[in-house]
């Protein structure tokens, strides 16, 4: 347990600080611009209890769960796809690039045109938020993988099925995982602006309607819970990167 402490003892003591930091800037500013950690603690309670937060929570990571599902679905096979076969890469590449350079928010106006509102297009922006970086950490690893490894998969008359299941699959799982550390906050960003922008439901009704109403401390209370899930959620990546990363050792 002492070893332990003294492991964790500098987040403990920087998260300490600046929670520290949080209360005292909020006692000594307006409360129309920031509000004490206690304060935030006091109010989110109170949303909690008000039954609506757990109901808007669950609408965000239902939108949530459903675009990065997606992104993790198709940018995974689609960054492997990209880096084994040329032709394809060649072909789609220059698109998938100008779509990333192309500011996220800039797009959701066309999507609504598009598709209206409704949970669809909402997905779509979650989806587009995050997965490119899952595709590109999925292409590094996979023309990452030594050629003599796929030399002797050849050599022994493997199927390309076989190749993708016995060989890529295994050492480009760590990078993939790498994507999908930096995905998680991209897709919460992604899911944050299309509750805006699209219709308002879930964290971002929240803030929005927290914000309109003066209610600063609705609004720190909203950004605190989005805060700790994506934190949470880069943790757990983060120990199944480290977990899946022996395998190219």
């Amino acid at each position: 347990m002492s070893t332990s402490l003294r492991r964790h003892a500098p987040f403990l003591l920087s998260l300490a600080a600046a929670l520290a930091l949080w209360e005292i800037a909020g006692r000594l500013t307006s409360a129309a611009f920031m509000v004490p950690f206690s304060a935030t603690l006091v109010r989110l309670w109170q949303l909690i209890v008000s039954g609506g937060f757990l109901t808007q929570l669950a609408e965000s990571a239902k939108l949530f769960i459903t675009g990065f599902a997606l992104a993790l679905i198709i940018g995974a096979p689609l960054g492997m796809l990209l880096a084994r076969v040329r032709a394809v890469r060649v072909g789609i590449e220059p698109y998938l690039m100008l779509i990333y350079a192309t500011p996220m928010v800039a797009l959701i106006p066309f999507i609504l045109s598009m598709m209206g509102f409704g949970f669809a297009p909402k997905v779509l922006v979650v989806f587009l938020f995050a997965v490119f970086p899952v595709i590109y950490n999925t292409v590094e690893g996979a023309r990452s993988i030594k050629p003599e490894l796929i030399e002797v998969a050849q050599s022994y008359r493997s199927s390309e099925w076989a190749l993708w299941r016995e060989v890529m699959l295994p050492y480009t799982l760590p990078y993939t995982m790498t994507g999908v550390r930096q995905a998680i906050g991209r897709a919460l960003v992604g899911m944050v602006a299309a509750e805006f922008f699209l219709s308002s439901t879930g964290l971002g009704q929240l803030i929005m309607g927290a914000s309109q109403n003066f209610d600063t401390g609705g609004v720190f209370a909203s950004i605190f819970v989005i805060g700790l899930i994506g934190v949470g959620l880069m943790r757990v990546g983060l120990l199944i990167e480290q977990h899946f990363a022996r395998w190219r050792h």
